[in-house]
Formats: structure tokens, C-alpha cells, sequence
């Protein structure tokens, strides 16, 4: 995938100057990058504190594909980046459904929106928030402190958001390749064979749905004879997980 960066020192949103700049005529590859942002945006509406020292990162897509599987760019995504950082010496974990983790901490986030036109998604753009040395609450991590501890390739910003591109394009090949996609996915999801509680049922989570959502296989309490425990799949925002 060509790109053609724009940087700016202080923006509201990326994402949002991004949709701007496709509403003006950009291409599919376009990438907006501030150094900081003062109404960035997470999953669910949430603020996404977005202080200097991080990388803020949106790229313009044109997936083309049907809007029920819009959840497929983020996951793919978050494969690709998770993948990009981990072969430059970074131990990347993702947290259902979109949470980059280092050392059972949130090191980032990724939010996508889409435009949908006769049931299929025609513009798609990734926004993608990553701590470098910026501050963090308690339960993020940034680089910084990590390389306080470990040695790794990526040395600088710059270096992290080519690699972060990198990643996206690497994982907008599995878009149409949906089984290694969940496959790949799910290696790297730190939730997978965990337990969990819901509504006072407890159960195990097995896996991620084409569509993004969470698959949890429950104990059967209702047929002590039934050969398989029923599973039950939830979508993104309704049950949250932690991140050890």
C-alpha cells in the first residue's frame, strides 16, 4: 500500500481530519499523524487522552467489504500490528476487542470507522494510538518503559508509526482470508482459555466470531448428559475483560 502521509503538530481528532481529507478527494493510503490530539476518540465514545510523546495515526482504506464484517479491520489490524511489533522485539498481546498489551498493560487502542453504501463498506479509516513516551494511568505501559528494560529495534516515533503502517498493510491481506485471519488473531489474544463470570454463569473463552464477537463456552447445568457445554457469543461492548 502507497502512502501519502500528512503530519500536523496539534490536531482535534486524526481520524476525523482524515474523513475530511477523504471528503476533499484523498485516496485509499492517506495517513494523518499528530503528535498530539485534544478530542481524540476511543472505543465506545471514551476519550482517548492523547498527550505528546504518542503516536496518534489514522490510514484510509477501501476494504469493500460487507458492512456486517466491518469488525475484520480492526481485528486484521490489530493482528498486523501486534505481529509487526512483536518481529522487531516487542512482545505484543491483543485484548478482545481491540487493545494492544505489553507486559499485561494497555500499550494502545485501535478505532475504525467505516462509510457503508449498498451494504458494503466503501471507505474505512483505522485510527490507531500508541504510548511512546507520553504519561498513562496505571494500568498502560509506554515504550519508553519498556525499553528501560528491554533492547528492540524500534528506537525512535518515527520508526514505530512506519512500523505500525507496516503492520495495517500486512494485515489487510487476511481480510479476504477470514479463517487464517481468526486463527492468527487468536493466537495472539491474551483472553483465549481464560475464565469467566457472566449474569452468574461461569464459563471459558474459546475463540472470536467472524463478525468480532467474543465466543464463551458455558458449563452445561441443565443436561448432565449433553456431550457439548452451550457457547454463546457476545459483541464487542457488551462485557468488558481485564488485561492479566
Amino acid at each position: 500500500m502507497p502512502f501519502d502521509i500528512h503530519l500536523f503538530e496539534t490536531l482535534p481528532s486524526t481520524n476525523q481530519i482524515l474523513w475530511n481529507l477523504l471528503d476533499q478527494g484523498a485516496k485509499p493510503g492517506t495517513v494523518v499523524i499528530a503528535s498530539e490530539q485534544t478530542s481524540g476518540r476511543g472505543q465506545w465514545g471514551r476519550q482517548w487522552y492523547s498527550t505528546s510523546g504518542g503516536l496518534y495515526l489514522s490510514v484510509a482504506i477501501a476494504p469493500n467489504l460487507p458492512a456486517h464484517q466491518a469488525y475484520q479491520l480492526t481485528m486484521s489490524s490489530a493482528w498486523g500490528i501486534a505481529t509487526a511489533l512483536r518481529d522487531r522485539g516487542i512482545p505484543v498481546w491483543l485484548k478482545w476487542p481491540n487493545d494492544l498489551v505489553v507486559a499485561q498493560r494497555k500499550l494502545g487502542g485501535i478505532l475504525t470507522e467505516t462509510k457503508v453504501h449498498q451494504g458494503r463498506i466503501t471507505k474505512a479509516v483505522v485510527g490507531v494510538g500508541i504510548n511512546w513516551t507520553n504519561s498513562v494511568p496505571e494500568s498502560g505501559i509506554n515504550l519508553q518503559s519498556w525499553h528501560n528494560q528491554v533492547e528492540t529495534t524500534i528506537t525512535s516515533l518515527e520508526m514505530l508509526a512506519a512500523v505500525t503502517l507496516i503492520g495495517i498493510a500486512a494485515g489487510n491481506q487476511y481480510l479476504e482470508r477470514i479463517e487464517l485471519l481468526l486463527s492468527s488473531y487468536e493466537k495472539l489474544l491474551i483472553n483465549m482459555n481464560r475464565s469467566i463470570c457472566i449474569d452468574g454463569r461461569c464459563g471459558t473463552i474459546v475463540g472470536v466470531t467472524a463478525s468480532g464477537e467474543l465466543r464463551v463456552r458455558f458449563c452445561s447445568t441443565i443436561d448432565v448428559n449433553s456431550v457439548a457445554d452451550p457457547e454463546i457469543c457476545f459483541q464487542p461492548g457488551l462485557i468488558s475483560l481485564g488485561y492479566s
